[in-house]
């Protein structure tokens, strides 16, 4: 089933999903230097824009791919033990970094408000890089709804 298509509706994504956007982990997935496959969870938190905010090392494996490919893709999925409950997001767009700055001063109020814990570890948080995942594409999985339930759209 294909949904709305390039971009009309898309203000409305953030709130047809609100339980899939308030999990704490995204598996967020690039690509190396030879093309080879590389997944990390980190813990993200979603704007009003549906852009995905989450903080990582700069050394590490997915932020050099980044660096060189800004191409990404993501999946945001409760655990289940059910075939019947598998649901989810899945997401194609770009990551970038987040300068300082007032877009860096609203998502850390949002990244802090869902994980108020990040208060306390303010040091390691600077030796981290705040990134915006844009998706350009989404695809909401509901078995829920029907086996093998799709709905996608194409962002502006």
């Amino acid at each position: 089933m294909k949904g709305t298509r390039s971009g009309e509706g898309f203000d409305l994504l953030p709130r047809m999903f609100p339980d899939l956007l308030s999990l704490s982990t995204m598996t967020l997935a690039t690509s190396g230097p030879s093309g080879e496959p590389h997944a990390a969870p980190v813990y993200f938190a979603a704007a009003e824009t549906l852009y995905l905010y989450f903080f990582s090392d700069p050394h590490s494996q997915h932020s050099l791919d980044l660096a060189r490919d800004a191409r990404a893709a993501a999946a945001i999925y409760p655990e289940c033990r059910d075939w019947r409950d598998i649901r989810g997001l899945q997401l194609h767009g770009e990551v970038h970094p987040v300068p300082p700055g007032l877009e860096w001063d609203a998502a850390w109020v949002l990244y802090a408000a869902k994980f108020p814990f990040v208060s306390g570890l303010k040091a390691v948080v600077e030796r981290n890089v705040l990134y915006a995942f844009t998706p350009r594409w989404v695809r909401l999985v509901d078995n829920r709804r029907g086996f093998g339930f799709k709905q996608e759209w194409d962002l502006p």
